[in-house]
């Protein structure tokens, strides 16, 4: 099973040119959710 960090979510993210909340609102969650997956404030 792979884990992806929120290091790869961000380098990801910022290689298509999108902002954290363009990414939040792809997938259906809070930009506030996003910004912890990066940080790493939240493993959920």
């Amino acid at each position: 099973m792979s884990y992806v960090t929120g290091k790869v979510i961000r380098e990801l993210r910022e290689k298509q040119k999108i902002t954290q909340k363009e990414l939040a609102e792809k997938i259906n969650v809070s930009d506030k959710t996003v910004s912890k997956w990066e940080t790493g404030v939240s493993q959920s």
